[in-house]
């Protein structure tokens, strides 16, 4: 069986991200994340880079991975063109095929993301889709947010957007062909296997946690263990 390592190094991500760190710390430095979370890029690349298999697979299962935002500002400063940003996504891969990621409570909310953003894309083309985001789902919008969606049409007409509406435009509806094409590239590339082991693996933690998965997903949205 192969190590954690020697997956990862599979992944083309992984190979391009991961050149020879010199443990600088300049991807830390920049970094937009490491200013609010406890989060260290260095720290990730260097763990990885040392192949110890303990200490991966302890990356695998903890919140750490799931705190990077990907903007890739760490590839634009690193002296030797690392990328933790790739290596992150790698590692977020890897952390869902074995089923790692229900072990921390940021990797838990991956079910929730599948069934929203993943559900957007799939059946509507957009990763966020104004008429799904209500303000029940987000009342930190406050009344302005209301306000936004109970007028949305007249709105996003006198912004010149084509909500919703054939043709041309901003926002306009994407056709079913399209669709039918995007989920076909979703199956060939590995995101509906992706999208069924989230559903899967996540059943599984609900199951051993008591809880139903409606349940799960709140809990997780919501920080609570």
């Amino acid at each position: 069986m192969k190590t954690l390592y020697e997956q990862l190094a599979k992944d083309v991500r992984f190979q391009e991200g991961m050149n020879a760190c010199i443990n600088c710390g300049t991807c830390t430095a920049i970094c937009p994340a490491a200013e609010f979370y406890d989060y260290d890029p260095r720290r990730v690349v260097d763990l990885v880079q040392s192949k110890n298999e303990v200490e991966i697979e302890k990356l695998l299962r903890e919140d750490t991975i799931w705190l990077c935002g990907e903007c890739m500002s760490c590839v634009t400063r690193c002296p030797r063109k690392n990328a933790p940003g790739l290596i992150i996504m790698a590692m977020r891969s890897l952390s869902q095929d074995l089923g790692y990621f229900t072990d921390s409570e940021k990797g838990r909310q991956q079910l929730a993301l599948k069934r929203t953003i993943g559900k957007m894309i799939l059946d509507t083309g957009y990763c966020l889709y104004r008429r799904w985001v209500t303000p029940e789902a987000h009342p930190e919008g406050g009344p302005i947010w209301k306000w936004t969606f109970d007028n949305v049409d007249a709105l996003y007409e006198r912004l010149g957007c084509n909500l919703d509406g054939e043709g041309n435009g901003v926002l306009r509806k994407i056709p079913q062909e399209d669709l039918d094409e995007l989920k076909r590239i979703f199956e060939v590339t590995g995101g509906m296997d992706r999208y069924e082991k989230i559903e899967n693996y996540s059943a599984k933690k609900a199951e051993e946690m008591g809880l139903s998965m409606d349940e799960y997903i709140t809990q997780s949205v919501l920080g609570k263990q």
